[in-house]
């Protein structure tokens, strides 16, 4: 694919409880923890969309070049917690993706984030364009929207 811009594509939701060894001497869970849980959204999120087999059969993989992110409150041990990730765009070797971490008990927004990820080959560790079949199984994807947060 050339320096050619997709937008974005369908949201993808996961909840989960915060378990006791995110929290820190703080009492709350710890900065990095949210670093954790951003990836792990994605990794769901391609393996649900169909993106992680067709990365593999394109043969490329995925490596993060930044992560932003931004703590609005704090979350605490037990809290249900509703992870929402999409693609924002995919350019050239590039894609980012957006993060948003909502507590479901008050609708809180807890943080909100970003990574650029970029594709590369799997056997040269160089920089390869998005394979348009991995492109296409995130615009396709019927993933629910994400919650609408206080």
């Amino acid at each position: 694919m050339s320096d050619r811009e997709t937008g974005a594509g369908p949201s993808f939701l996961h909840r989960f409880t915060v378990p006791a060894d995110a929290i820190d001497e703080n009492g709350h869970v710890n900065n990095v923890v949210y670093i954790q849980w951003m990836q792990d959204s994605a990794i769901r999120h391609a393996a649900a969309s169909g993106g992680t087999a067709a990365m593999r059969a394109a043969g490329c993989t995925w490596l993060v070049r930044s992560h932003k992110i931004e703590y609005l409150s704090p979350a605490y041990p037990g809290d249900c917690i509703e992870a929402c990730t999409w693609v924002e765009y995919f350019r050239g070797v590039r894609s980012l993706r957006q993060y948003r971490f909502v507590r479901t008990s008050d609708s809180k927004l807890l943080a909100r984030g970003e990574t650029m990820w970029v594709s590369v080959s799997a056997s040269t560790g160089r920089p390869h364009a998005i394979p348009v079949s991995v492109i296409a199984c995130f615009l396709t994807a019927s993933n629910r929207e994400c919650p609408e947060s206080k």
